[in-house]
């Protein structure tokens, strides 16, 4: 069964949620490897340059997803 049957949301902060969801599964996909996931993840948490780099992704990914939802309209 896939994960992401629809980028269809009842609402904006659905939608926003469903872009983390995206994000987080880019960055499961790209590194499989849960130990070394979270060994990075120690080093980013605390780098700001990082952190505007992820809020970056998700912010393309919600415009997407809005786009697909006629920006709930």
């Amino acid at each position: 069964m896939a994960w992401l049957e629809t980028l269809n949301t009842e609402t904006p902060e659905e939608g926003f949620e469903l872009a983390i969801k995206l994000s987080r599964m880019g960055v499961k996909y790209t590194q499989p490897d849960p130990e070394i996931r979270d060994e990075l993840r120690r080093v980013y948490e605390k780098d700001a340059d990082s952190l505007t780099a992820a809020s970056h992704v998700v912010a393309v990914h919600f415009q997407t997803i809005a786009q697909a939802n006629k920006f709930w309209k």
